[in-house]
């Protein structure tokens, strides 16, 4: 029997529910064992800038194995693009959602007849051995692709495992077939400083590929088993390597050559490890050491089950099903396991480690930390204390926790330093498996200074990313120079959020000195504030404004905004927005700024504005993540419909159940945590403080089964659209004071019930 092995803690559950399987028994109590499943359609976001895949993987996984229709432009950042009309290819690694791109490794290419070596490209498609598709015949759902080759009459179909890759391939009736391998193929055309590639024998081969591109020192070792026994011709550089069994160098492609009949299926597998041959081999063997395809699929489909089911949600609107459970789906692929099934992993020195606790990669913290990291708070707080734990281990081998984990590489992309929120937020509700002491002292080395620099970076790139002057510019002015420092008024804004939450942790210790100080410096977000005009604004090292200056002016990263203007960011204190609204003359300056922000034009100046910028609402853009809090702004201004109003607004216009249903790009499950939270009522504001700011309940009811064994219940009374606003919380059936929900109560399974009416009201008095 074909069987699945994890080494994880975080898997263990989902081993079970495969044993469970296996002897017949039900996995999850529902009428149908893909009741959550069928619900998900993983094209939606592939269209428009969603930047996703709908390729075969599975919860927090290692492989992503997925078709390749584009390498090149920022809407390739996931390989695939709906829009497209011809595959290059199934490599087994993409990023999901990201402005960015990477991965593609190990491209698979079943042919029929002559085939070039070249991949050809989209206006010429026969020129190289990309193929024609038709929409109609690709489909996908968790765990599983298929689709048909139209200029090689191959139907090709893809599952997973945490692990491994599984391919199954019909042919028709030829006598030249086989399976392309090319490893020069790479999302974004990255630098391929080594290839090698060993042909073990008439069904194996082994492999290495390491990237030199966002990731600088990025390493898949593969291992392939195939269920037809082939004849092989190796390339180097396009030139044939008459009579080797193996090549080393740049640019490696192998041509696995057989003879087909009509129908007749060819099962390809392929197990990825960054650590070693052996490692890849152990992975491939221990998660699929038989050939049933169609045993892996429903394993996987049943593993995405358990993990939908965690949330259950009541509404008649099949469409908003779609959107809900693909959201989930999308919220629940990163950060993804990246050490092997016996503990050993790729570190950040580049060093071969061992932890009985799971290493992860892919953190894409800048967005994630909003809503993502919440999310995992509320529905797998045991993985997110693991990702926290490897955090903590990229700490010691690095020296400094990661902005943009990638690959056991820093890549030093954006701003701020939110592994700080992460653990934070986790400790402050109580979620404390990580070594708290190393911790908060890894979160103040993060904010720091640092004059040295260790020789585990393996970047200058990322070294000046992840130590900018700008925190040499806090620790000496106070504040950082805009003539100094580019994207300044973005940074100092994230910079003191992170000294707040620092703060809020070393209280929490005991740490009184150190919390006293941290508290102090989170002010400084007053130091931007231009009074006379309403907007943080760039200062000089003088202490003069920035001019000229247009509050809806974008030059991408050219100015005091990351990805968006004064607009937007204004609004950037979190945690102080109580002080935010003294700044700009109390509530009723504050409304007014706030209303004016959402209704002025949705034009944005710049011939080089960021791309970023989607979503608007007036100068709201709900595609980029600073904007991500600002409807629940209203509450704390005693105008709680308002954001309900505007959370309902941005729901039904920037998530949809089509591929184009993602406003921006997803971001590594960010976009989707924001729409779960927002559509069950509520949303973290300030991660960190364990209240959820109450917003406007999407369904009748949810349900939310706690790691605990307790279940929190949402109920939304009287819904319906006559009845938009929330007229009344309560929380067990006692009527909540305060326009927020406690993380605790929502751990002890608490039972929140919104009562929805026609009234705008101000619920909680």
């Amino acid at each position: 029997m074909t069987t699945i092995g994890f080494k994880s803690p975080l898997f263990l559950i989902t081993l079970f529910a495969l044993i469970v399987f296996a002897c017949g028994g039900p996995i999850i109590k529902s009428r149908n064992r893909a009741e959550f499943v069928a619900y998900v359609d993983p094209f939606i976001g592939t269209d428009f800038h969603g930047h996703t895949f709908p390729g075969a993987t599975l919860p927090f996984g290692m492989v992503q194995l997925s078709p390749d229709t584009r390498t090149l432009g920022w809407d390739a950042c996931a390989g695939y693009h709906y829009s497209d009309s011809s595959i290059l290819g199934f490599s087994h690694t993409h990023l999901s959602g990201t402005g960015i791109g990477d991965y593609g490794d190990i491209l698979f290419m079943p042919y029929t007849g002559e085939v070039s070596l070249d991949a050809g490209s989209e206006d010429q498609i026969d020129s190289g051995y990309r193929s024609r598709f038709n929409k109609e015949k690709e489909s996908a759902r968790p765990g599983y692709y298929s689709v048909e080759l139209t200029d090689y009459n191959v139907g090709v179909e893809l599952s997973s495992t945490y692990h491994t890759g599984m391919h199954r391939y019909t042919f028709p009736e030829a006598e030249n077939a086989g399976i392309l391998i090319d490893l020069t193929h790479t999302i974004h055309g990255h630098e391929n400083p080594l290839h090698e590639i060993k042909i073990l024998n008439k069904q194996e081969i082994q492999g290495l590929k390491v990237t030199s591109g966002w990731a600088k020192n990025h390493y898949v070792y593969f291992t392939a088993k195939f269920s037809k026994p082939f004849d092989a011709e190796l390339y180097l550089d396009n030139e044939l390597q008459e009579g080797s069994t193996s090549v080393s160098g740049k640019n490696a492609k192998l041509k696995l050559k057989f003879h087909t009949e009509e129908g007749e299926q060819v099962i390809a597998k392929i197990g990825l490890s960054a650590v070693s041959y052996e490692g890849s081999a152990k992975n491939l063997n221990q998660e699929l050491n038989g050939w049933d395809f169609d045993y892996i699929s429903s394993q996987a489909e049943r593993i995405w089950e358990k993990e939908l089911s965690k949330v259950r949600i009541e509404t008649n609107d099949l469409s908003e099903k779609r959107t809900f459970y693909t959201a989930l789906y999308h919220s629940s692929i990163y950060p993804g396991i990246y050490s092997d099934v016996d503990g050993t992993y790729r570190g950040m020195d580049q060093q071969i480690h061992y932890s009985s606790s799971p290493n992860y990669t892919v953190f894409s913290l800048w967005d994630t930390h909003r809503a993502l990291h919440p999310l995992f708070t509320i529905l797998n707080q045991d993985y997110n204390q693991e990702l926290i734990r490897a955090l903590l281990r990229k700490y010691d081998e690095g020296g400094i926790l990661p902005m943009w984990g990638l690959a056991s590489n820093y890549t030093g992309t954006m701003i701020g330093s939110h592994a700080v929120s992460v653990i934070v937020d986790a400790y402050m509700k109580g979620h404390r498996n990580f070594d708290a002491e190393k911790a908060l002292e890894a979160i103040v080395h993060s904010v720091a200074y640092d004059t040295i620099k260790e020789i585990n970076y393996p970047s200058e790139e990322a070294w000046g990313n992840l130590m900018p002057e700008a925190k040499l510019f806090e620790e000496k002015y106070g504040f950082i120079p805009c003539d100094l420092e580019h994207s300044s008024v973005s940074k100092a804004l994230e910079f003191a959020y992170n000294y707040w939450a620092i703060a809020s942790m070393a209280k929490e210790m005991g740490e009184e000195d150190l919390a006293e100080e941290f508290f102090a410096k989170s002010k400084r977000y007053s130091t931007y504030f231009d009074p006379e005009l309403g907007f943080m604004r760039g200062k000089n090292l003088d202490g003069s404004w920035l001019e000229p200056f247009h509050p809806r002016y974008s030059a991408h990263w050219a100015t005091p905004y990351v990805e968006g203007n004064a607009w937007q960011w204004t609004w950037y204190v979190p945690h102080d927005v109580y002080g935010l609204i003294d700044l700009m003359g109390g509530p009723e300056s504050f409304i007014i700024k706030l209303d004016s922000l959402f209704s002025i034009t949705s034009e944005v100046l710049g011939e080089e504005k960021s791309v970023d910028i989607t979503g608007l609402i007036g100068q709201y853009a709900h595609g980029n993540e600073p904007s991500h809090h600002i409807a629940y702004l209203y509450n704390y201004v005693d105008q709680p419909w308002r954001t309900q109003e505007l959370v309902s607004e941005i729901l039904e216009q920037f998530y949809t159940d089509k591929p184009d249903g993602i406003v921006g790009n997803e971001d590594c499950g960010q976009m989707s945590a924001w729409y779960i939270l927002n559509s069950i009522g509520f949303y973290p504001v300030c991660p960190g403080d364990v209240r959820y700011s109450i917003g406007r309940p999407s369904f009748d009811r949810v349900e939310i089964d706690m790691a605990n064994g307790k279940i929190f219940s949402v109920i939304a009374r009287n819904r319906s659209e006559a009845n938009p606003y929330v007229q009344e919380v309560q929380l067990n059936g006692v009527k909540l004071e305060e326009p927020y929900i406690n993380h605790a109560d929502i751990e002890a399974g608490a039972t929140i019930t919104f009562i929805m009416g026609p009234e705008k009201r101000v619920f909680w008095e």
